[in-house]
């Protein structure tokens, strides 16, 4: 049935997920009595999504697959791999991913691969990698796959605590998608930190060491952007790194830091360009021709003037992918994908069809990948891209029907969070009239610490 080597194997459809609810980053600056614009100018952030006690990770993943699944029509017994992404766990043993099966099973579809990867914010890209392998495997039944990438990213009190966040996305991938992944140049850079990490499973917040995760994300960046350059280059000698790619998309831990991101890519560039170049394609530039990029990643010199330097490579690139990191904040495993479907929305599929992207993401601890997307550019691709955006498009509309809530309740409903995080039997007492429509929320934990679920109507 799937014998053959497929073609334009990549994303048919999407859909994302977060929460009705945000606190207004402005008012928490207030609340937490620190600079005006330290979160809001400092991190770019506007607003941060966050859960209740009613929701976690299973059911914002029940919740965004339930919307895929609906909004396409989609025949569960034509998903042959269902895959998740996440580093929310809540159980050592039991994957997100059998949850989700309760979707699956009610119509007796359970011959379905997959379960779940975990690396930090790395994990959604695992998943999506898998799902592709498969379907261009020897392993492939025909039929499609789902990759689902959820997280709740959540801090304690202090200065880390405006950069969390929380959504969910899902995929559904097959051959002959509009959005096409490029064979051949994935480039990964692996390696140990102790950047982020969650060691303490009694507790929801992650221990994270600020300076050296912003080292190791743009170590990575290099050599992942570097690596795909020459593998590039190799198929198509032409390669111009950045200027040769329409849209540059990153991981968002919170966007300034992807806008820093895009000036060291064009400082890559910089580096990467003969001497006798350099003056002509950046000007006034020649002043780090010596510079070392092992010895630059703190250096407010360089960082300032490549920032200057690509101010409209980043307006043109990268800045249409943060509109729903900056409303909603990091969502760890999803946020690459969240930046995809703020590009994709951002445009018309006329804009877009033929079009390349690279998508660098990042997961502490470390692992991270670099590769492309293209959008096919056959008229059958062009209606396919269509549905596919104006279908996130209703969902993104939905980041103004959500609620502002005030810092001191965020707060609390924080802390409700943190005191719970181990409790059994347990009755959430968040409430269950401000979720969108459509979402499951948990209703108990038994004393077996076995979780209910229901879905609001």
């Amino acid at each position: 049935m799937g014998k053959g080597k497929v073609e334009n194997v990549g994303i048919h459809a999407m859909e994302i997920y977060f929460p009705s609810q945000y606190v207004d980053q402005v008012e928490l600056e207030k609340y937490d009595e620190v600079a005006a614009g330290k979160y809001t100018i400092g991190l770019g952030q506007s607003k941060m999504a966050f859960c209740t006690d009613r929701e976690d990770i299973n059911s914002i993943c029940l919740t965004v697959l339930h919307r895929l699944v609906e909004k396409n029509s989609i025949n569960l017994h034509d998903i042959g791999r269902l895959e998740v992404g996440t580093e929310t766990i809540i159980d050592k043993s039991k994957s997100v991913k059998t949850f989700l099966m309760t979707l699956f099973a009610k119509e007796g579809a359970t011959d379905i691969e997959g379960i779940d990867t975990t690396n930090a914010c790395y994990g959604g890209t695992a998943a999506l990698f898998n799902a592709i392998n498969w379907v261009e495997s020897s392993s492939w039944d025909g039929r499609k796959a789902i990759v689902v990438a959820g997280d709740i990213a959540v801090y304690g009190k202090g200065p880390a605590r405006p950069t969390g966040g929380a959504g969910a996305v899902a995929m559904l991938i097959a051959p002959d998608a509009p959005l096409v992944f490029d064979c051949g140049v994935r480039a990964s850079y692996m390696t140990h930190a102790y950047d982020f990490y969650k060691p303490d499973l009694a507790s929801e917040f992650p221990y994270v060491d600020g300076k050296l995760s912003i080292q190791c994300y743009l170590s990575a960046l290099d050599n992942c952007y570097n690596l795909f350059s020459k593998k590039m280059r190799a198929i198509d000698p032409n390669f111009k790194g950045l200027l040769s790619l329409d849209g540059m998309l990153f991981h968002s831990p919170y966007c300034k830091l992807v806008q820093k991101s895009l000036a060291r890519v064009s400082f890559n560039d910089f580096l990467n360009t003969p001497y006798e170049e350099r003056e002509s394609k950046f000007p006034g530039l020649s002043q780090f021709n010596e510079f070392k990029r092992e010895n630059t990643y703190f250096d407010r010199d360089v960082e300032k003037a490549f920032m200057t330097y690509s101010k409209d490579l980043f307006e043109a690139k990268t800045k249409p992918s943060l509109h729903l990191a900056r409303n909603v904040g990091n969502m760890y495993t999803p946020s690459l994908y969240g930046g995809l479907v703020s590009y994709l929305v951002s445009k018309s599929p006329e804009q877009l069809i033929g079009k390349k992207f690279a998508l660098f993401s990042y997961g502490s601890g470390l692992a991270s990948t670099m590769y492309s997307i293209n959008i096919c550019n056959d008229m059958s691709a062009g209606s396919k891209l269509e549905k596919l955006i104006n279908s996130v498009n209703e969902s993104v509309s939905l980041l103004e029907k959500r609620m502002s809530v005030e810092p001191q309740k965020f707060s609390d409903y924080m802390q409700v969070r943190t005191e719970n995080y181990h409790t059994a039997p347990y009755e959430p007492s968040g409430p269950v009239d401000t979720l969108f429509p459509g979402t499951y929320y948990l209703i108990k934990i038994d004393d077996q610490r076995r979780r209910t679920y229901d879905r609001k109507l």
